[in-house]
């Protein structure tokens, strides 16, 4: 097609009202058909096209409105890997040949983008390639894709500045007429992987001459909007282009790679994607023609004459649930507290955790502690056990009962980067002076860690060293406040910057049946006004106590507004349910409970389980998920557990 033609159709779709649909992933479609992530996924255009031809024809027929071709890998250095790097121009062909095709079947005005990805080397001076270099690989796949025929070029999921730049160079030297779009994608921290913000990526792009700036792929559509806006604002004049992954990516246990946001998830962020000033919107990993389809229904029933919102104002109203609160914070960025009128991290992203929360999942965090030693085969083994069976998050306890053991970041490090599983970080301020605590949170958050568990900690006294020194200088709701407005909003204790904010998701701990129930509530307040974002308890044994403490506080302070995961501690025999009823403060097991352990004898861990459960199914109804802690390690039991409540 000409491309006086294709700028025409082009501007045609920029001066329609609603914004542009989009279409969805190309390799989650081509991974659900069997396709190992081994095989090379653009080869495919010419090994497999009717595979490439049907994921189209799928996407044009639920809506979308521009096509990318299926090149995202077609450069010589991603094709290398496979022995390819002189099939680029024949697989970028192939690929525009079959987007042509679907469209052409339908007889709808659909345009094609030539898709291109980052070429998968680094360039200088983080690699060895040289811009230069760059621009020659991006220039040999362009100028396939422009022989071929395509509408536009979509230049996406770039982490470095410099390489898209190149890559826009490369599209223009090419073709000057066509439109070129440069997407960017972003960390958990709403920067790409080398630092630049949403507003320095927006101001870059805008200045090299994109037509249209953009994001995708990144965490997932909660992100991406706190991103839209903040490029938005930077450059109010940018054509906006989004299309975030359906959430944070999963591993189950037959090796298939899952997205926790559905088809009517990312409806609503249409919708919120157009108010934001979104002109063209879709999906990226995870989304399929549901996804598509859903967001083309949202967008037909927006009303035409839709104002972008002003993305200088947010406001935001008192949450009425744990499910709204965490939502607001997820979706905007804002953290939650009760009545303090401060928000902390106005653009924090969220965690998986967080997002689950939001979404009003059942949550299933699951204690591991760190070994004694160096080896941890058994503890990733065993965050493998859970994860498998359905656990949502892992929380690795720090020192335990005052013992000596592995610092819990490494472990939190390699669970995550190892099993795939997020993690919370068990933060006790006991033994941490301000300077050391101050340190250690900025450690926590180099090495990936958001999630934190804040709590005093075990006096040494109890523990292998009872002549350490067993000092603090701050008690967790201080810890939990100087996280949460200082931290999270880019400054230490004494106010200096950080440089940029941390990003941390704050749980406080939490007695359901505590002796004294006043004292608890006015504890359990103080840290809610500090800024605690979730609450991990002590084992329940007794859940209708459980729920009337809560009532209790509500009765006196207001809905309470902070999801709660209860703690429940699988009994392993009568031997152990004895020692925690007689000899752990706080912990008072029912009688029916040491009755029915005793009548299990030797059967003792498998009753242990069926009470879990029993126990779970009670909690389940008013909290927002599960603390499991495996007694003795026996993860085993913590999987059979969250497998029996999946």
């Amino acid at each position: 097609m000409p491309a006086t033609d294709a700028r025409a159709r082009w501007e045609a779709l920029l001066r329609q009202k609603r914004p542009v649909l989009l279409d969805g992933a190309m390799g989650t479609m081509i991974h659900a058909r069997g396709v190992s992530f081994e095989v090379c996924f653009d080869a495919l255009s010419l090994e497999r096209p009717e595979l490439i031809l049907d994921i189209h024809r799928r996407y044009v027929a639920a809506g979308a409105q521009i096509l990318l071709t299926n090149t995202f890998g077609a450069n010589r250095y991603r094709l290398a890997e496979h022995g390819l790097e002189d099939r680029v121009a024949a697989i970028n062909r192939a690929a525009v040949a079959l987007a042509r095709q679907a469209v052409a079947e339908s007889g709808r005005e659909v345009l094609v983008a030539g898709d291109v990805g980052p070429l998968g080397v680094p360039l200088a001076p983080f690699g060895l390639v040289q811009p230069h270099e760059a621009r020659a690989a991006f220039r040999e796949q362009i100028q396939a894709l422009n022989a071929a025929g395509v509408d536009l070029f979509v230049i996406e999921t770039m982490t470095d500045l410099h390489e898209a730049r190149e890559a826009l160079l490369a599209a223009r030297e090419v073709n000057p007429d066509l439109p070129v779009v440069v997407s960017v994608t972003f960390t958990r921290d709403d920067r790409t992987l080398l630092g630049d913000t949403p507003a320095q990526v927006a101001r870059a792009l805008r200045e090299w001459g994109a037509d249209v700036i953009g994001a995708n792929c990144s965490g997932g559509p909660a992100q991406l909007l706190r991103v839209l806006r903040a490029m938005r604002q930077a450059v109010p004049e940018a054509v906006l282009w989004v299309k975030p992954n359906a959430g944070w990516p999963e591993q189950v246990s037959t090796g298939r790679v899952l997205y926790p946001a559905g088809p009517a998830y990312f409806a609503e962020y249409a919708a919120a994607y157009a108010r934001a000033g979104a002109r063209f919107v879709g999906g990226c990993c995870g989304t399929t023609e549901a996804h598509i389809h859903a967001m083309r229904v949202t967008l037909e029933h927006l009303p035409a004459d839709l104002q972008p919102e002003d993305v200088r104002v947010q406001v935001l109203g008192p949450a009425a649930s744990p499910r709204e609160a965490v939502a607001r914070q997820a979706r905007a960025g804002e953290a939650t507290g009760e009545a303090t009128g401060e928000a902390a991290a106005a653009d924090a992203p969220p965690s998986r955790l967080a997002q689950r929360l939001a979404q009003g999942r059942f949550v299933f965090a699951v204690e591991i502690s760190p070994p004694r030693g160096v080896n941890l085969r058994k503890v990733l083994a065993g965050a493998r056990l859970v994860a498998q069976a359905g656990a949502d998050v892992v929380d690795i306890t720090d020192s335990p009962l005052a013992r000596m053991r592995m610092s819990p970041w490494a472990v939190c490090q390699r669970i995550e980067d190892e099993v795939g599983i997020e993690t919370t970080l068990h933060f006790p301020t006991r033994g941490r002076n301000l300077l050391r605590v101050q340190g250690d949170l900025l450690a926590a958050h180099a090495l990936g860690i958001r999630n934190l568990f804040v709590v005093l900690g075990d006096p040494t006294a109890i523990g292998d060293y009872p002549e350490a020194m067993d000092h603090y200088d701050v008690v967790p709701s201080g810890l939990i406040k100087l996280v949460k407005r200082n931290f999270n909003q880019g400054t230490d204790y004494a106010g200096n910057s950080l440089g940029e904010p941390t990003h941390f998701f704050v749980g406080a701990a939490l007695n359901l049946t505590p002796a004294d129930p006043e004292r608890e509530w006015r504890v359990m307040r103080r840290k809610i006004r500090a800024g605690a974002d979730f609450f991990l308890t002590q084992p329940v044994y007794d859940p209708d106590a459980a729920r009337a403490f809560l009532a209790g506080y509500e009765a006196r302070y207001g809905p309470l507004t902070v999801p709660v995961l209860v703690g429940l501690l699988p009994l392993y025999n009568l031997r152990h349910a004895r020692f925690l009823h007689h000899e752990v403060p706080g912990i008072r097991l029912p009688e029916t409970l040491l009755w029915r352990m005793e009548r299990a004898g030797a059967e003792g861990r498998a009753e242990g389980v069926r009470i879990a459960i029993e126990l779970a199914q009670r909690i389940r109804p008013w909290a927002s998920g599960l603390y499991i802690m495996p007694p003795f390690r026996r993860y085993d039991m913590a999987a059979s557990i969250i497998a029996a409540l999946q």
